[in-house]
């Protein structure tokens, strides 16, 4: 489909306004007030759920291999989310799953 210079301009200005509005009404109206602890326990988890949420479409469905799951791909999740448990750690699970892919790629040539 192919859009005008206007169109473009119109869909980068909604969209700025609308990213504007949704961080605007968290940071802007309840910055600075206390929000109620039952929120900010699940606000705790936010950044759990989203670096997995990234992470498994990259790992199940490697766009490198077209889309086909990888043994060394799966080895180094694996390594990474056992590190990640033992250690409590998450650079220490980033860095030995990043290592053991790089490790695997190195070894099998």
């Amino acid at each position: 489909m192919n859009y005008t210079m206007t169109e473009i301009w119109i869909i980068i200005l909604a969209l700025g306004a609308g990213t504007f509005v949704i961080r605007f009404s968290f940071l802007g109206i309840l910055g600075n007030r206390a929000l109620p602890l039952w929120l900010l326990r699940h606000l705790r988890y936010t950044a759990v759920g989203i670096l997995p949420a990234m992470v498994t479409p990259l790992v199940l469905w490697p766009e490198a291999t077209g889309g086909q799951m990888d043994p060394s791909r799966i080895a180094a999740a694996s390594l990474a989310l056992a590190v990640g448990l033992w250690t409590k750690n998450a650079i220490w699970a980033i860095v030995v799953g990043m290592a053991t892919l790089w490790g695997i790629g190195w070894l099998m040539g």
